[in-house]
Formats: structure tokens, C-alpha cells, sequence
């Protein structure tokens, strides 16, 4: 990006800081053009249009907020960075709301103003080359869609149109926010049950003095509070498919009800003795090892080798980093058109820092982290500060890690991995993690020159918060 193209509009009532502020950002080689209130500003925007705006919330004749709602009108990708004083915080967090760019605290850091403005200005150059889209003209995304091209998913398309015409029982397994619900509605979809009912009920998280009930219904007065005879999950999914997800958090006696329906289709409701009949089709899940738990005497082993007709693996998204980025985008289409947002790109940042992260949550929380991110990104491009991975920078897995439910998860390229040395096979996880920020700041500060707002952007954090970490970890100056 050449700077000496870019102009700069400062606005603000004190002649210092307007000089200030005109002095450092010419000498970073911007054109800079100053306003004394929101009045003049307004009229600079309209005949200079200015790359991006810096601009005072409290001045006379018009205020800054009055004049940015002015200027959002006619320019409404324009970034504006406000200045506020320290007790202003709340006008400048509103201005946001209606869409400015990011604001600033006076007394401010003139380094953290250069890199709000050059960030401004990336935005303002990637929302240029994005288009114009609004959010009522994105295609209509399908929240039951599966996304992904990697062989891994190929694989588990195939698996889902072999099994899909039959009546057979699958197992799916998977980590958790792998999709599972998604591969089962995919299956029920292309079955002969389509147009019948899909139904789904989370083992875990219904109590299991309650389960039973849930899933075989109950008669009238069979317990307390029992005002009404209550049709259960098999009854309501007969000729169509019941989803059992957490099958491996039920209990045992539930297990050995479950058995027999699955024999023979045959159960009572809780309370009951008529004996009824579901054709439903089963299709169960679980993130935990039923082996393990046969063996521990926790799962039945009939109703495993019952449920186990079929079994689909769905990999975890580490294991297919090449759809990480499609699901970004699938996702990006999806929540802008659900709240309304005028987001329609990702930055190629961004989109490496996705795909350099593990996603130990897996596609669920890439879709969190997108949806979040949709939510509060000003602008049309999604932009590596709007995407929050979380504090701590987690070790990337290799093939020889043990057990799958417990491994760490990617360290994002450029920082530094811990070394383990003789006699560390003690040392308790808190502490490796500690002294891995400990080392990357001390990095971070050298690479800077001591400069914590520079520091701080290498380190993908904000400026208050490596403040705090050198505070917590007493970082003195010999230590940087």
C-alpha cells in the first residue's frame, strides 16, 4: 500500500492536537488535511473524499458523532477512528454501533494511532475490491448443508448414499462440533423417509430420571405431575428417523429398554402396559469410545454390536484444514444474511490465521467464531482483530500424540513452541503455557525495540492487554 496516495482527514478543536496528529502521520508519508469542528468536516469529506478520517467526539457547532452520522450517509465505507476523552468512552462505543471504524482514549499513544490508521486504510482498499453486496442479495444458505471437499469428507458422502436407502441402524462418531446431527439429517434426507418425521433427542442433556419418559412417553398419573398421557420420541418419530445423540451418556437400564425396541420394536410408556410398536429408523451418535466403555462395563455389549450395523467417522476439522476456509466463507454467507450484516469477504490474513488454527471445538466453533465475527466487524471485510481464537496460543498436534480427546491444539505461524527439557516431564501444563507468553513477549519486545504498541500487534493482542501481561508476569525492563 503506497502511503503518499492515501489523505488523512484530522478533525478536532485543539490547534496541538491537530498539529500533532498532522506532523507524525505526514512524516509515515500520508497527505493530511485538518477540520477545526463536525461542520468543516463534513464539507472536507464531500470535496477531498479522504481515505480515512480521525476525528474528536466533544467540539463545537457539530459534534463528531453528529458528524459521522452526516458523513455515513454519503460515504458509508468510509473509516472513521475517533478521538474521545477518557469519560467520553460510552459516545465513541455508540458511534461504533452505527459503524465507525475504532476509537482512540486521549491521552493516546501516537504509535497505536499510526496502526489504527494503517489498518483503517488496509479496510478501506480490501472493502474497495470486495464490491458493493447487501446482505439481501447473498444466496440463501441451507443450515442442514455439509460443507466440504477434502477426500476425508468425499469419503463420508459416499458412506451417507450407501447407507441412506437402507432401514439399517447407523453409528455415527466423532468429536464433538464435528457435525453429526448434519450427517444424520443427511442421511434421513435422502432416504425414503423424508417426508416423515426427523427427530432428535440428546441423551446428555435431559436428566435421566426424565429420559425414559422422553423417549417412551408416559400415562396419566404414572408419577408425579403426570397431568396428561405424554407421547414419547419413538412414538413421535414412527416411519420416520429418531437422532439418539450422546447414546454413550445413557444409562444402563435405559440401555436394555432401548435393546428391545431395537429388536423388536416393541415398548411400553412409563406407567403403561399396552404394548405399542415404532417403526422409527435409529440413528445414534456419540464423541466417546463405546468400546472403552464396553469394557468397563459402563455400555451394553449387545445394544453396541445393535447399534453398530453401520458406523460413520466424521474427522475432526484438523484433519481437513483444505475446508476450513470453505466453511468460513459458507458461514460468513450464512450469518450475514441472518442478522442483516454487509460483510461479504474475509481477508486473506484472516483466512491464514483460520486455517494455521486446530479448531479443537471443530466446525462448531468456527461457526461461532465467524458468527461473532460477522456480528461486530465494521466493515465489509472480515479483518484478523474480528476473529477471536481465544489468548492462548495452543501447540500444534503431531501424529505421535497420544490419546484424540486430549491433544493440545495448532500453534499460529510465527510464534514460538515451548522446549521441553531433561527432568521436565513433571512440569504441569499452566506453567509450560506461562512461560511460553513469558518468552514470546520477551520476544515480541525485542523484535519492537521496546515499543509495546508495536509489540503488541506482533503478538496479535491489544496494547492494555500486554500492559497487563507484563505487569502479571513482573516483566522488568532487563527482561525485555
Amino acid at each position: 500500500m503506497k502511503t503518499q496516495n492515501k489523505l488523512i482527514l484530522v478533525v478536532d478543536d485543539e490547534e496541538n492536537i491537530r498539529e500533532l496528529l498532522r506532523e507524525s502521520l505526514e512524516d509515515e508519508g500520508y497527505r493530511v488535511n485538518v477540520a477545526k469542528n463536525g461542520q468543516e468536516a463534513i464539507e472536507k469529506v464531500r470535496a477531498m473524499n479522504p481515505d480515512t478520517v480521525l476525528m474528536d467526539v466533544k467540539m463545537p457547532l457539530m459534534s463528531g458523532m453528529d458528524a459521522f452520522l452526516k458523513i455515513k450517509e454519503f460515504q458509508p465505507d468510509l473509516p472513521v477512528i475517533f478521538l474521545t476523552a477518557f469519560g467520553s468512552s460510552e459516545v465513541a462505543i455508540s458511534a461504533m454501533k452505527s459503524g465507525a471504524y475504532d476509537y482512540l482514549t486521549k491521552p493516546f499513544d501516537i504509535d497505536e494511532v499510526r496502526i489504527k490508521v494503517k489498518r483503517a486504510l488496509e479496510l478501506r482498499e480490501l472493502s474497495s475490491m470486495s464490491g458493493r453486496t447487501r446482505p439481501e442479495d447473498l444466496p440463501f444458505i441451507n443450515s442442514d448443508e455439509l460443507v466440504g471437499q477434502s477426500p476425508l469428507m468425499q469419503e463420508v458422502y459416499k458412506q451417507i448414499g450407501k447407507v441412506a436407502s437402507s432401514d439399517a441402524t447407523v453409528l455415527i462418531l466423532g468429536e464433538s462440533g464435528t457435525g453429526k446431527e448434519l450427517v444424520a439429517k443427511a442421511i434421513h434426507n435422502n432416504s425414503h423417509r423424508k417426508d416423515k418425521a426427523f427427530v432428535v433427542v440428546n441423551c446428555a442433556a435431559i436428566p435421566e430420571n426424565l429420559l425414559e419418559s422422553e423417549l417412551f412417553g408416559h400415562e396419566r398419573g404414572s408419577f408425579t405431575d403426570a397431568f396428561e398421557t405424554h407421547i414419547g420420541k419413538f412414538e413421535q418419530a414412527s416411519s420416520g428417523t429418531l437422532f439418539l445423540d450422546e447414546i454413550g451418556d445413557m444409562s444402563l437400564p435405559l440401555q436394555a429398554k432401548l435393546l428391545r425396541i431395537l429388536q423388536d420394536g416393541g415398548f411400553e410408556r412409563v406407567g403403561g402396559h399396552e404394548h405399542l410398536t415404532s417403526s422409527a429408523r435409529v440413528i445414534a451418535a456419540t464423541n466417546q469410545d463405546l468400546t472403552k466403555l464396553v469394557a468397563e462395563r459402563k455400555f451394553r455389549e449387545d445394544l453396541f454390536y445393535r447399534l453398530n450395523v453401520i458406523t460413520l467417522r466424521l474427522p475432526p476439522l484438523r484433519e481437513r484444514r483444505g475446508d476450513t476456509v470453505l466453511l468460513a466463507r459458507h458461514f460468513l454467507r450464512k450469518y450475514a444474511a441472518k442478522y442483516g450484516r454487509d460483510v461479504t469477504d474475509i481477508a486473506d490474513e484472516t483466512l491464514e490465521r483460520l486455517a494455521a488454527y486446530d479448531w479443537p471445538g471443530n466446525v462448531r466453533e468456527l461457526e461461532n467464531v465467524i458468527a461473532r465475527a460477522v456480528i461486530i466487524s465494521q466493515a465489509r471485510v472480515l479483518l484478523p482483530e474480528t476473529v477471536d481464537l481465544g489468548s492462548q496460543p495452543i501447540p500444534r498436534r503431531t501424529e505421535e500424540s497420544a490419546a484424540p480427546e486430549c491433544q493440545p491444539s495448532a500453534v499460529p505461524a510465527g510464534q514460538l513452541q515451548p522446549t521441553l527439557t531433561n527432568g521436565s516431564s513433571g512440569l504441569r501444563l499452566s506453567d509450560a503455557i506461562q512461560q511460553m507468553e513469558i518468552d514470546m513477549i520477551r520476544k515480541a519486545l525485542r523484535e519492537s525495540g521496546g515499543n509495546k504498541t508495536k509489540a503488541a500487534q506482533i503478538l496479535g493482542i491489544s496494547r492494555k492487554s500486554l500492559f497487563n501481561k507484563i505487569r502479571d508476569y513482573k516483566l522488568q525492563d532487563k527482561d525485555q
